[in-house]
C-alpha cells in the first residue's frame, strides 16, 4: 500500500460524476475535555480521601461564599440575560462536532466544481444536501436566488462577526468568573480569620473558623483553575476553528457566485488552511 493512501491531505479527489453528498456533521463527547476535567477532579478527590477525613473539606458557608458569590459578582459585570445566553455555548465545549477545516474546504470545492459544470441555477437541486451546513446553505441560497455577490458577502460577514461576538462574550464571562472566584476565596479567608481571632478565648470555635478561612481559598482556586479557565480556553479554540470554517464557506460561496475556476479556489483555501490540513482535491 502506498504512503499516500494514509495521507489525509491526499484523501480528497475530484468526484464530479458522483452525486453531491455532504456528510452530516459528526457529534459526540469531546473526550479531551471530559477526560481532562474528570482526571483533574479525580486527582483532587483522591488526595482528599487518601489524606484522611474528607468531611473536613466540606463546609457549607465556604461553598456559599465562593460559588454563590462568584455568580453574584459575575452578574454585576454582565447582564443576567447575557449569562443565561452564554450557557449553551459553554456546554458545547463538552461536545465535539468532528468538523475540520479541510473537510469544509473539500465540501466547497465539490460544490464549486459542480456549479462550474452545471451552472449556478442548477445548484438549486443540491441545496437539500446542505441542510447539515446551515451557514453554507444560507450562502448558496442567496446565490441561487440571484442576490448580488457584494450583498451575499456582507450578510455572511455580518453573521460571522455576530457569532464571534457571542463567543467572545461567553469567554469573557468565564474569565471574569475565574478572576472573581479566587477573590471570593480570599474574602472567605478574611472572614474566617476574623472569626478565629474573635474566638481565641473559646477553643471550640477556632476549628470551624479555620475551616472557613482555608476552604474558601481552596474552593476558589479549584473553580478558577480547574473549571473556568480551561473551559474558556477550549471555547476560544473551538471559536477559532468555527470562524475559520465560516471563512472557508464565505470564500467558497463568493467563488461560486463569480463562477471562478475551482482550482483557483483550491489555491486560495490552502493559503488560510493550516499546513497539515491543506487539501489536494484535484490531484
Amino acid at each position: 500500500m502506498s504512503d499516500t493512501a494514509n495521507d489525509p491531505i491526499q484523501t480528497f479527489t475530484a468526484k464530479s460524476d458522483l452525486p453531491l453528498r455532504i456528510e452530516p456533521v459528526r457529534q459526540g463527547l469531546d473526550m479531551a475535555t471530559v477526560l481532562g476535567l474528570i482526571g483533574a477532579i479525580a486527582l483532587i478527590l483522591a488526595a482528599i480521601f487518601l489524606g484522611g477525613n474528607w468531611l473536613a473539606f466540606v463546609d457549607v458557608p465556604s461553598i456559599l461564599i465562593v460559588v454563590c458569590g462568584t455568580f453574584a459578582i459575575t452578574s454585576v459585570s454582565f447582564s443576567f440575560t447575557e449569562i443565561m445566553q452564554a450557557q449553551p455555548l459553554m456546554l458545547r465545549t463538552m461536545f465535539s462536532s468532528g468538523h475540520t477545516p479541510n473537510e469544509a474546504a473539500a465540501k466547497v470545492l465539490q460544490l464549486a466544481e459542480r456549479a462550474r459544470r452545471r451552472g449556478l441555477l442548477a445548484m438549486q437541486n443540491e441545496l437539500y444536501s446542505l441542510r447539515n451546513e446551515p451557514f453554507l446553505l444560507r450562502g448558496m441560497t442567496m446565490l441561487v436566488d440571484g442576490m448580488p455577490i457584494e450583498e451575499v458577502e456582507r450578510n455572511l460577514t455580518f453573521e460571522t462577526h455576530a457569532m464571534a461576538q457571542r463567543h467572545q462574550r461567553s469567554t469573557g464571562i468565564l474569565r471574569r468568573a475565574a478572576e472573581i472566584s479566587p477573590a471570593m476565596g480570599l474574602i472567605g479567608t478574611l472572614i474566617g480569620l476574623v472569626q478565629m481571632l474573635g474566638s481565641l478565648d473559646q477553643p471550640e470555635g477556632i476549628g470551624p473558623a479555620m475551616a472557613v478561612a482555608l476552604l474558601t481559598t481552596f474552593y476558589g482556586a479549584v473553580l478558577a483553575n480547574v473549571i473556568f479557565l480551561p473551559i474558556a480556553s477550549k471555547l476560544e479554540r473551538n471559536s477559532a476553528i468555527e470562524l475559520l470554517i465560516n471563512q472557508i464557506f464565505i470564500l467558497g460561496a463568493l467563488s461560486i457566485g463569480r463562477q471562478e475556476n475551482p482550482r483557483r479556489l483550491e489555491l486560495v483555501l490552502n493559503t488560510i488552511l493550516p499546513a497539515n490540513q491543506r487539501v489536494k482535491y484535484f490531484d
